[in-house]
């Protein structure tokens, strides 16, 4: 009967742990450990790009992607037709400047502009632990605004 028990208790801890492996298609987790193992390749790759900035493509759905982000400088000026932006900011401050008019803007891919300035516009402060969601056609741009360093993960939201 002990054997029996033995054996009972053995298999359901294989079921559990294949239950636990066979998670769906498309499920994805980030924890901060590994997302803190992206650090020095970012540090490295920022100090290497002219305009200080540094991206981590984690993962690209067929609606949605996932990037990492480090900035050392303020950002270019963005635009995007079809797709929302959705920052969680990690660490550092920065001014989101948003909305008004694009001067100046160079298409660069299919529905993307970048580049140029804004005429107008909001600034909003960002800082660790806020969550901002930029609406497509909204023109935006990350000023550092005097602080050294900006992370952020960000979620792009496809097809608008």
């Amino acid at each position: 009967m002990k054997r029996f028990l033995g054996l009972c208790s053995l298999a359901i801890l294989l079921l559990s742990a294949t239950a636990q492996e066979n998670t769906p298609a498309g499920f994805e987790r980030w924890t901060p450990a590994a997302l803190q193992r992206f650090d020095q390749k970012l540090h490295a790759d920022a100090a290497e790009d002219p305009h200080r900035f540094a991206v981590e493509q984690l993962a690209d759905f067929p609606n949605d992607s996932f990037l990492l982000v480090h900035r050392e400088a303020d950002g270019q000026v963005e635009w995007h037709e079809t797709q929302v932006d959705v920052f969680f900011v990690q660490s550092g401050s920065a001014k989101l400047l948003l909305g008004g008019k694009m001067i100046n803007a160079e298409t660069v891919g299919p529905h993307e502009k970048r580049n140029g300035s804004i005429e107008g516009g909001v600034r909003v402060k960002l800082s660790a632990g806020d969550v901002v969601r930029i609406p497509p056609r909204i023109p935006h741009q990350l000023l550092l605004d005097g602080s050294h360093e900006f992370n952020y993960f960000v979620v792009k939201v496809k097809g608008y």
